[in-house]
């Protein structure tokens, strides 16, 4: 006995499930979520399915996401011998400095051989990978993007931002649908990448403002 194909109806109805369960890869996920603002018919089904799985959660109590940016000024900004740190953090330039030549000359030579590939550099998320977005780069360009878990609630978004020892987070950009493509160099060693919650349109203040959700240090196995 064969398996009849599924209607275009029964269709939506798998893809709004799927989407709920979050078992979608980025483009697919991408792609439902701009259909769900366009078609208030797909958007009833999710909103069906969504109805449907709120009782999985029933057994999880809702937790504050937590904020981890007070241990990460705590770690690069130890209180104790703050000249060291500012030494440290001049040989890491020193260090840049040198590294960013070399990648100039080793890039003129392969340029013509062959396309860069991207390389992972860091990945963010959190302890159950629920939510994970991940930093690829390609030469002096980074691209970011999420690979798994929802974006931001409604009214917020996610802010990007990268710390360098002895210095205050400087943001890279916003984290939406679409992955954030950054003309930025490979940053050393112990550079931390941190996402906040932010309102939307981002930090008001030029710092993270809401809660640090995620983040990871180059050069560190995650």
């Amino acid at each position: 006995m064969t398996d009849a194909p599924l209607t275009p109806m029964e269709a939506d109805d798998a893809l709004a499930a799927e989407y709920v369960l979050g078992v979608l890869d980025l483009a697919e996920r991408a792609e439902a979520e701009a259909r769900i603002k366009r078609d208030p018919g797909f958007a009833g089904l999710v909103a069906a399915w969504e109805s449907r799985m709120a009782g999985l959660n029933d057994d999880f109590a809702e937790a504050p996401a937590p904020d981890l940016l007070p241990k990460i000024e705590a770690r690069l900004f130890p209180k104790a011998a703050p000249a060291p740190t500012r030494r440290r953090f001049g040989l890491n330039l020193g260090w840049l400095a040198g590294a960013a030549l070399a990648a100039v000359v080793v890039l003129a030579t392969v340029a013509t051989l062959a396309p860069p590939r991207p390389e992972t550099l860091v990945t963010l998320a959190t302890a159950d990978r629920r939510l994970s977005y991940q930093v690829s780069h390609f030469g002096d360009t980074l691209q970011v993007a999420r690979v798994a878990g929802p974006a931001a609630a409604p009214g917020q978004v996610h802010q990007l931002w990268i710390i360098a020892p002895g210095a205050s987070p400087v943001s890279l950009g916003l984290l939406e649908d679409m992955p954030l493509v950054i003309d930025y160099p490979v940053p050393p060693a112990g550079f931390v990448f941190a996402v906040s919650v932010e309102p939307e349109g981002g930090s008001p203040t030029g710092l993270p403002t809401g809660p640090v959700i995620l983040t990871a240090i180059v050069g560190e196995a995650t």
